[in-house]
């Protein structure tokens, strides 16, 4: 039986170059944001999951859809997805590691080894559109 993870992640692009987290005791990295919970929209789960990681606020008249991928979820079983729906918005603060999150960077699409495998299809999507470098 298959298992799907859904999670919603923020797309935060500056200079050719994406914001992304790890989380302690992590090895990979990972675009922001989280899991849905229950009775929660995309973008209520946006805008929690952004301010418990990154200490942000994002704006959410400002948030636009970019698309859906999914993968096999780094550090699961086989036969485990992850579903991310990501959006791009505007935030208000400076993003700062709160929560699980051990670290902030700003990737470029040559770090695309170093993040999980979905995150690896986004990075690629960006990389075709000329958003990410």
């Amino acid at each position: 039986m298959s298992t799907l993870i859904d999670k919603i992640a923020w797309i935060h692009l500056g200079d050719g170059r994406i914001l992304s987290t790890r989380s302690r005791g992590k090895d990979v990295y990972y675009l922001p944001g989280g899991k849905r919970e229950p009775g929660e929209t995309d973008l209520d789960t946006l805008v929690r999951e952004i301010d418990e990681e990154l200490a942000v606020a994002i704006v959410p008249a400002t948030a636009e859809r970019l698309g859906t991928f999914q993968a096999q979820a780094h550090g699961h079983a086989e036969g485990v997805t992850v579903q991310m729906t990501c959006y791009t918005a505007d935030h208000q603060g400076e993003p700062t590691p709160s929560s699980e999150i051990a670290e902030v960077a700003w990737l470029t699409y040559a770090d695309r080894p170093r993040v999980s495998p979905v995150d690896q299809i986004i990075f690629d999507h960006l990389h075709t559109i000329g958003r990410l470098h």
